[in-house]
């Protein structure tokens, strides 16, 4: 037999408190294992995290035969860099010290497009803060402002953090063409290169996925058959966007691969075979 609830003082009467909803004492009645959705997702972007937040810092191992720049460095502007000769292509002006990342005028641009990108926003608002962790099961949160209040209220800047990111984008490209060029070799193929074109190219897709591209390219038109090349780009963004998760989780776990490629390469632990030069 249902129990009918009557209005509760002090309890908002609306939702699942309004009158005449049953009352259900289980905070919830799924049986499914949902937990396991958002704690895999906070898995996954702990260990990028910690991974990515140790290699920063540690300011070693990050520039290998010569010609390969890993992205955790890229571009490579402190005077530290002199401790690796050819790592710095855009000049050494930042101060060497171990809480100041080697690539500290472009990393904190990077995480914060991560932070404010849409994906990333719905993966750790369920995971990490539980808003919600899944369908039928409420958050631990007593009230809910959305956006509208710091600090989320900064998740509007995304689309300036994109801007950014294309520069950055950019920096990466080159460091990639550059690394067939090898100091006293000449022009050389090797691993190594194909690990950073394959990382840049990942990069891209997941960039010009963003819906913040996608708006850019045509969010704000109201007649496309006037622009029609405008139109065409919007589209093949859109179809970009539609796998923008899937790009998301691809690019962080391929920017640790290179990195890691990078550090062992430096280290001696293994060599970089080349197919030229």
């Amino acid at each position: 037999m249902t129990t009918v609830a009557g209005p509760r003082r002090g309890v908002d009467q609306r939702g699942v408190d309004a009158p005449g909803r049953a009352t259900v004492g289980a905070r919830t009645l799924r049986t499914d294992r949902w937990w396991l959705p958002p704690a895999t997702t906070t898995i996954g972007l702990l260990v990028f995290l910690v991974y990515g937040g140790v290699r920063a810092f540690q300011q070693q191992y990050f520039f290998a035969d010569e010609r390969y720049l890993t992205p955790f460095y890229s571009p490579c502007v402190s005077h530290g860099c002199a401790s690796e000769p050819g790592s710095s292509h855009f000049g050494m002006f930042l101060p060497d010290h171990p809480l100041i990342p080697y690539a500290a005028l472009t990393l904190p641009f990077l995480l914060l497009f991560r932070l404010t990108c849409y994906y990333y926003r719905k993966a750790y608002y369920r995971s990490v803060v539980l808003a919600p962790a899944a369908c039928a099961v409420p958050e631990p949160h007593a009230s809910y402002h959305g956006e509208t209040r710091f600090p989320l209220v900064l998740q509007n800047a995304h689309r300036y953090f994109f801007y950014l990111t294309l520069v950055v984008s950019l920096v990466n490209t080159y460091d990639a063409i550059r690394a067939f060029w090898h100091p006293t070799d000449g022009f050389v193929v090797g691993v190594g290169n194909l690990v950073l074109l394959g990382n840049v190219t990942l990069l891209w897709l997941y960039t010009l996925s963003c819906h913040s591209c996608r708006h850019v390219m045509g969010g704000r038109l109201k007649h496309f058959s006037r622009h029609p090349v405008r139109y065409a780009l919007w589209t093949r963004i859109s179809a970009l966007n539609t796998r923008h998760s899937r790009f998301a989780w691809i690019t962080l776990g391929s920017l640790i691969l290179t990195d890691l490629y990078v550090m062992l390469v430096a280290r001696g632990a293994i060599t970089d075979l080349r197919f030229l030069g």
